[in-house]
């Protein structure tokens, strides 16, 4: 999928998902606030849906105005935020759960997925096709895993770099999960 455009007009994400930009952007909400309110998106509410578009619109502006560090803080905001299915209880179900989390917090149309692959026992791959900007994809996979890594456990979210990445303009990135 092209990296922020929605498949479908008609596709939306629910406004526990969009208050991870604000609640991402920490001491700089009120830019958040600016940059959502300037694609469309005024003061998000829990339970209530927008467009997807609108909120990739702003997706792209943080990410030419303020940075991809930015985008992978509001990744890391998404497991706080968002619905996730409460059966969690260690890494590679909260890995796995990103997909079903996903699908959860979007409706109207195609909007791609998180393929999960268990690569051994402190390992996995997920495979992002969807139109989000890898760092934001980056920052969703390391808080899950962090949040449900055993005690100690040094987590490591990197690139595969012989797969093909979103960024260089492919369907799909593919990250490499260590514990």
């Amino acid at each position: 999928m092209k990296t922020f455009v929605a498949s479908s007009l008609n596709v939306e994400v629910n406004g526990e998902t969009i208050y991870s930009v604000i609640d991402g952007m920490g001491v700089f909400k009120s830019t958040a606030i600016k940059i959502l309110g300037d694609n469309g998106i005024t003061d998000p509410k829990p339970g209530q849906w927008y467009k997807q578009q609108s909120w990739l619109d702003a997706f792209k502006s943080i990410s030419e105005k303020v940075g991809n560090s930015t985008l992978n803080a509001i990744g890391q905001k998404i497991p706080e935020n968002a619905q996730f299915p409460p059966e969690i209880n260690d890494v590679h179900k909260a890995l796995s759960a990103i997909d079903v989390a996903y699908h959860m917090n979007h409706r109207n149309g195609e909007i791609g997925n998180y393929n999960y692959e268990k690569a051994g026992d402190r390992s996995a791959k997920i495979v992002c096709t969807n139109p989000y900007p890898d760092e934001f994809d980056k920052g969703i996979i390391a808080q899950m895993a962090k949040k449900f890594a055993p005690a100690g456990a040094n987590v490591s979210v990197k690139l595969d770099e012989g797969s093909p990445i979103r960024g260089n303009g492919a369907d799909s990135t593919t990250f490499v999960v260590t514990w």
